[in-house]
C-alpha cells in the first residue's frame, strides 16, 4: 500500500509507534497530489513548504511527548473557512485576495490538536451553486458534486484523508456520495462556526470527510465541541464516546417525500441494501407534513442567503457567477412572515421526526437521486438532502452503491439529534453487513 493510501487511524498508529514520520506521510500525500491536481483539480491554495513545516513540527512534538490526537495528519480545508497562514477567498473574485486575520475556531482546534492543515480546497463560490474547478476522481467528465467539491475530492482521491467542508442545502453529503467516502453533517450546533462564510445561521453546519467512519470519528472528536463564538453551538456538543453497539440497530427505510425525484439505478440499490440487512429493517413513511419540507428549507434558506451576501451583491455583483447571483436574487421577495412561518413549519417537523425516532435508533434514506451526472456547470441536485439539513438531526453518506456507470453512490444515515457517535457506529455496522463501494 501507497503511504496516501492509509487511512487516517492507520496512519496515526504508524506514527505513534515509530514506523512512519509525519514529514514523510504528508511528502506522499503531496506527491499524490502534484501527479493528480491536474486531472482533479481540488485545491485552490496549497503550498508544499508550508505543510512540510507543519509536519517536521507535528515530528518534534511526537519526540516530546506533546503530541495531540491528530498530530501529523494532513487535513483540507474548503476555502469558506478562514486560516490565518493562507488565503481565504469564497470561490469567489470578490474575495481575491483576502487574509484572515486568525483562524476559525474548528481550524485552531485542529491545529492544537497536531492536524497538519494542508491547504485550502476548492468550493462554489460562496458555496452556493456555481461551480469550480474540481472534477470528479472516478471520472473527470462528472461532477464532484458542491459546494464542498474540492474537500470531497481531495479525500476521493487519497490526496488527504480527512478534510472539512460545509452544508446548508446538501454541499456535504452530496458530493461524499458522488466521489465515494464518507460524509458526516453532524447534529447542528456541535462544530463552530465562528470564521466561517455564513449563508444561513439555521441551516449551515460544518461537516467531516474521511473514507472511514472510524477516521470521521477521530476527527469529530476533536471538533465537535462548544464556542462562545458561535452562539449555536451546544454547551452538550462533545463528541464522546457511543458504547458498542450490544444489539442490531433498529433501521427505518424510508424512502421520503421526493423518492419519485431518483434514478433507477439508486432506488433499486437502495431497496436492495435495506433487503440485504435483514428484519433490522423496517419501511416507514414520514408523517404527510413532510411533504412541506423541500419548500419550507428552500424559504428558509433564500432567506437567509440574501441578507448574508446582499452586500456582496450591492457591491460587486457583476463580479459574481450568474448562478450566484440568480440564488441571492431568489431570496429578495421572501417575507417576513413567510421566513418566520418556514421556521415554525420546521420545528413542527422536528417534533414529528423525534416521534418517528422513538421507534428506531436510525433512518435508511436516499442521499442523491443517482450516480454523479456528467455535466460540469452544476453541482448535482440537493433534493434528498434539504430536508434532513433542515432537521439538524446527524446525518451520513455511506459509499455503498454503485450505479449504471460503475461510479458510486451513497445511502443516507440519519439518527436522532446529539447521538453523531452512534451513528459512525451504525455506519461501521451497515457497511460490515453490506459491504463498501470500491
Amino acid at each position: 500500500m501507497d503511504l496516501h493510501d492509509l487511512t487516517a487511524a492507520e496512519a496515526l498508529r504508524r506514527m505513534t509507534t515509530g514506523e512512519l514520520t509525519a514529514r514523510d506521510y504528508v511528502a506522499a500525500c503531496l506527491a499524490r497530489i502534484d501527479a493528480r491536481e491536474e486531472a482533479v483539480g481540488a485545491w485552490v491554495f496549497l503550498d508544499p513548504d508550508l505543510a512540510l513545516a507543519q509536519a517536521e513540527a507535528a515530528d518534534a512534538r511526537r519526540r516530546d511527548g506533546s503530541a495531540g490526537p491528530l498530530n501529523g495528519l494532513p487535513v483540507g480545508i474548503k476555502d469558506i473557512i478562514d486560516t490565518a497562514d493562507q488565503p481565504t477567498e469564497n470561490g469567489s473574485a470578490l474575495c481575491a485576495g483576502r487574509r484572515p486575520e486568525k483562524d476559525a475556531t474548528l481550524v485552531r482546534l485542529l491545529r492544537e490538536a497536531g492536524a497538519v492543515i494542508m491547504g485550502k480546497c476548492v468550493t462554489t463560490e460562496f458555496a452556493m451553486s456555481a461551480p469550480g474547478k474540481t472534477r470528479n476522481p472516478h471520472d473527470p467528465e462528472c461532477t464532484p458534486g458542491g459546494s464542498s467539491s474540492g474537500s470531497a475530492a481531495a479525500v476521493g482521491d487519497h490526496m488527504v484523508p480527512l478534510a472539512i467542508g460545509s452544508q446548508t442545502g446538501g454541499s456535504m453529503l452530496r458530493p461524499a456520495s458522488y466521489n465515494g467516502i464518507y460524509g458526516l453533517k453532524p447534529t447542528y450546533g456541535t462544530i463552530s462556526r465562528a470564521g466561517m462564510s455564513p449563508l444561513s445561521r439555521r441551516l449551515d453546519h460544518p461537516g467531516i470527510y474521511a473514507r472511514t467512519p472510524e477516521d470521521i470519528a477521530l476527527a469529530a472528536a476533536v471538533l465537535l465541541a462548544p464556542d462562545p463564538a458561535d452562539p449555536d453551538t451546544c454547551l452538550d456538543a462533545d463528541f464522546g464516546a457511543a458504547p458498542p453497539l450490544d444489539a442490531p440497530p433498529r433501521i427505518a427505510f424510508v424512502r421520503g417525500p421526493v423518492w419519485d425525484r431518483g434514478e433507477a439505478d439508486m432506488q433499486r440499490g437502495l431497496e436492495g441494501l435495506a433487503g440485504r440487512l435483514g428484519d433490522v429493517v423496517t419501511e416507514t413513511d414520514l408523517p404527510p407534513l413532510f411533504n412541506e419540507a423541500a419548500a419550507t428549507h428552500a424559504t428558509i434558506m433564500n432567506g437567509a442567503v440574501a441578507g448574508a451576501l446582499g452586500h456582496y451583491y450591492d457591491t460587486g455583483k457583476n463580479k459574481m457567477k450568474d448562478i450566484t447571483r440568480d440564488r441571492i436574487e431568489r431570496g429578495f421577495p421572501v417575507t417576513a412572515r413567510e421566513y418566520v412561518e418556514a421556521l415554525a413549519r420546521a420545528e413542527a417537523m422536528q417534533r414529528a421526526l423525534a416521534d418517528v425516532f422513538a421507534g428506531f435508533d436510525a433512518i435508511l434514506t436516499p442521499v442523491a437521486p443517482g450516480q454523479a451526472p456528467r455535466d460540469l456547470s452544476r453541482t448535482g441536485d440537493a433534493v434528498f438532502n434539504g430536508y434532513w439539513t433542515l432537521m439538524g438531526a446527524p446525518a451520513a453518506s455511506l459509499p455503498l452503491l454503485t450505479g449504471a456507470d460503475s461510479l458510486p453512490i451513497g445511502g443516507q444515515v440519519v439518527c436522532p439529534w446529539g447521538e453523531d457517535a452512534k451513528l459512525l457506529r451504525i455506519c461501521r455496522w451497515i457497511a460490515d453487513r453490506a459491504g463498501e463501494w470500491r
